[in-house]
């Protein structure tokens, strides 16, 4: 999938008109429809299949529905098990560029990742007591990096509680084997299928206290996919399943080096020390010129989050890379503003550029985690920070930071609010 973008100065995007907030649309049955039938093909190669569980609990809604992300084929894993269904769906901003008409027709509801939004819990309640629309939500807000559960907000019980409908949880299996973010978009042959299930009716939810609740979605979105894999004999042997891998695993855990880490065909190697290793048929490591330090993808990104959590500690910690920049103001285009330089430290993001003219600080409190992605929209890694006013793509001219920055701001922003590592 691509964006449409255009090339404007810096002053010609600052004097946009901001994004204009508008209510969610009932869900249109006809385009739904055409979403459903133009999937069902990616999914027919997948020989998708739904388990159903507890679901008569549900009702008729509508319902409240969480789902994991893992990546594009979630969405049309969403449009097949919801069929017949009213539904919108809490979107990215980004993706109503060229196209607001037909995502509002679709009832999607816009909000900007890791972005607060005071009018998207309004919005929500609208859908489901105005339009009687279920609303489906990725709580994780991005894609999983490295196969396993990504952060959810804390307190979400409190929302969930709020909104007084029954809550769905929709789990994918094969979705992120089939296609994980860092291979650059490069598909696998893997059968894909997903656990649907009624996690709480209103009465339970009215009953179970907010950190029980919280306590119920930590479990639901903890998994780890290299295991499943393993687990389940999930063969993978496309000649290019290591292809990106250097984007998670930057940090060699032999000779301590970043960003010299080389994923490509089956093999990640050090370019600094030599040290290689085979991404095998089964999602292990084996080291091939080395004794393994790590034989699991997710041991290895965990150290490396360890690792970002001893600089912090002694002060180390800085990211300064040269990069070009995009702006989304409103839904018209991303607008490819020119370059600059994005730092980050323990005390938050600062983005300079456009000669001079963009200066833009983001503190470490601002928000759990940041925006982070892959071959973004086919342009390139990025790295995304802003207001609901303005938000800011930096397109990295070196080195795999996107992973580490995200480990950054995610381990910097427990330090601000004074939490422990494992909170």
């Amino acid at each position: 999938m691509k964006i449409k973008t255009k090339k404007l100065s810096y002053d010609e995007v600052m004097s946009l008109p901001s994004w204009e907030h508008k209510k969610p649309k009932k869900p249109s049955k006809f385009l739904a429809g055409v979403a459903r039938m133009l999937f069902k093909g990616e999914l027919r190669k997948v020989h998708f299949e739904c388990e159903k569980i507890d679901m008569e609990k549900a009702g008729d809604g509508p319902w409240m529905i969480l789902m994991n992300h893992c990546s594009f084929t979630d969405l049309a894993i969403a449009f097949e098990v919801l069929k017949g269904r009213p539904f919108s769906i809490v979107c990215t901003s980004d993706a109503l560029v060229g196209k607001e008409w037909l995502m509002r027709s679709l009832g999607n509801i816009p909000t900007r990742k890791f972005v607060s939004d005071l009018t998207l819990i309004s919005d929500m309640d609208y859908a489901l007591n105005t339009n009687k629309a279920s609303v489906l939500m990725y709580p994780e807000a991005g894609y999983s990096l490295d196969g396993t559960g990504t952060r959810i907000p804390r307190r979400l019980g409190v929302l969930l509680k709020k909104l007084k409908h029954p809550v769905v949880m929709i789990t994918t299996f094969g979705a992120f084997t089939r296609d994980p973010l860092y291979n650059n978009l490069q598909k696998r042959d893997v059968k894909v299928t997903c656990k649907m299930k009624c996690l709480f009716t209103p009465d339970e939810l009215k009953e179970t206290k907010v950190r029980d609740i919280d306590e119920v979605l930590d479990q639901e979105f903890t998994f780890d996919y290299f295991k499943w894999q393993q687990d389940n004999n999930i063969v993978i042997d496309e000649p290019f399943r290591a292809d990106g891998l250097n984007r998670i695993l930057y940090k060699c855990p032999h000779c301590m080096t970043e960003g010299k880490t080389e994923g490509k065909g089956i093999n990640l190697t050090c370019k600094e020390c030599g040290a290689t290793y085979e991404l095998d048929t089964l999602g292990r490591l084996k080291g091939v010129n080395v004794e393994p330090k790590f034989t699991h993808v997710p041991a290895w990104f965990a150290w490396e989050r360890e690792q970002m959590k001893e600089e912090l500690e002694n002060g180390t910690y800085k990211m300064d890379v040269p990069c070009d920049i995009a702006i989304l103001k409103d839904s018209k285009a991303l607008y490819m503003v020119g370059s600059g330089r994005l730092h980050h430290d323990v005390n938050g993001f600062v983005l300079d550029g456009c000669d001079g003219k963009l200066h833009y600080e983001q503190s470490p409190s601002a928000s759990y985690s940041v925006n982070s992605d892959y071959f973004w929209y086919e342009i390139g890694d990025i790295v995304s920070i802003g207001t609901n006013d303005c938000l800011y793509f930096c397109f990295p001219k070196e080195g795999d930071i996107v992973a580490k920055t995200r480990l950054a701001a995610e381990e910097l922003y427990k330090l601000s609010k004074g939490k422990t590592s494992s909170e």
